[in-house]
């Protein structure tokens, strides 16, 4: 029996199935079965998976039916000790697994490792780095106030752990991640791994992926969290609200300026400002406020023309990151 599954499920994922499956196959710990989910693809990422020679790795064909249930799929074909998920784009460093492992073996409580993450375009090229928090321990009122192990392509979970709190949640149109990570840090410590080893892959389109059905799956989950929360933390609920209103206008404003992105993001910024007023005293929301108009009243060739020279001058979107990574 390998000592970690790795499941990869893999939709449409021609252009970038290769270099993932590699960043797995070329891991410093070597003890894991690679098991992909072959999600109904259309293009020619069966053949590809299929042309890649390695006794570790196992593939599986099903019809389209999304990467949650993929992900399930690929539970049900697993016999490793640990669990870990790579999405078709993202990629791993290579000491994720050994590292992530190692904090598990000794950490005895803790049933969840997770490591850093750096942003990555279409191409591979570095874009920015992601939050890097250490949280360890009862993590449960943190990841509520924000998720920070922050893509299913990031931790190491004993398997024991998802099979007590079971499968992804299917019926959510977003959030699943973070939804599954909390119910695990209702009943398990996480340990952090301090260390950035996922490269998370930012498309162009991936604005849409959809922060509007982000918004409805993520009020679904706030409100189960704090349905099943002791009354100890129930005072974080309006802030965990305005965080992820945040979050979701940080994600609004990613990418080409659009008015619709613009119109959107007013939207869930006012919502932000609703649950915390407090948001007006940041020195940084002023930020916001300009690029918002922006998006809405300008063609896109003139908002991104100005967008470019605001970023060149005042590092902008750096400064719109943090925004989503402040501590509060």
């Amino acid at each position: 029996m390998p000592t970690i599954s790795v499941i990869i499920p893999a939709y449409n994922a021609q252009k970038t199935i290769q270099e993932t499956i590699n960043s797995v196959l070329n891991q410093t710990f070597s003890d894991f079965e690679l098991i992909v989910i072959n999600d109904g693809s259309q293009d020619s990422t069966l053949e590809i998976v299929s042309s890649i020679s390695d006794l570790r790795m196992r593939v599986y064909s099903y019809p389209n039916a999304g990467p949650q249930k993929s992900r399930n799929r690929g539970i049900a074909q697993a016999t490793g000790e640990y669990v870990s998920f790579l999405d078709a784009d993202d990629l791993w460093r290579a000491d994720k697994l050994e590292a992530q492992l190692q904090a598990l073996q000794g950490n005895s409580q803790a049933a969840v490792a997770y490591s850093w993450t750096d942003y990555i375009n279409e191409s591979g090229q570095y874009l920015r780095p992601g939050p890097q928090f250490e949280f360890n321990g009862d993590v449960y009122a943190r990841l509520l106030l924000s998720d920070f192990v922050g893509s299913g392509s990031n931790p190491l979970i004993r398997t024991s752990a998802l099979q007590d709190v079971g499968n992804f949640d299917e019926s959510l149109p977003a959030a699943q991640d973070w939804e599954m990570w909390l119910r695990l840090a209702a009943q398990y410590h996480f340990v952090a791994v301090p260390s950035v080893q996922v490269l998370y892959r930012v498309s162009a389109n991936s604005w849409s992926a959809n922060v509007e059905r982000m918004e409805v799956a993520s009020l679904r989950v706030i409100e189960e969290a704090f349905a099943r929360a002791p009354e100890s933390i129930q005072h974080l609920k309006q802030t965990c609200i305005a965080n992820r209103y945040k979050g979701l206008t940080w994600k609004s404003l990613a990418g080409f300026p659009e008015r619709r992105k613009g119109l959107i993001a007013a939207k869930f910024f006012w919502y932000a400002l609703i649950n915390d007023p407090s948001l007006l005293r940041k020195r940084i929301i002023w930020k916001v406020v300009l690029k918002i108009p922006l998006f809405v009243l300008l063609p896109t060739p003139i908002a991104q023309a100005l967008l470019a020279k605001m970023k060149r001058l005042a590092n902008l979107e750096a400064l719109l990151v943090q925004i989503k990574t402040e501590p509060f």
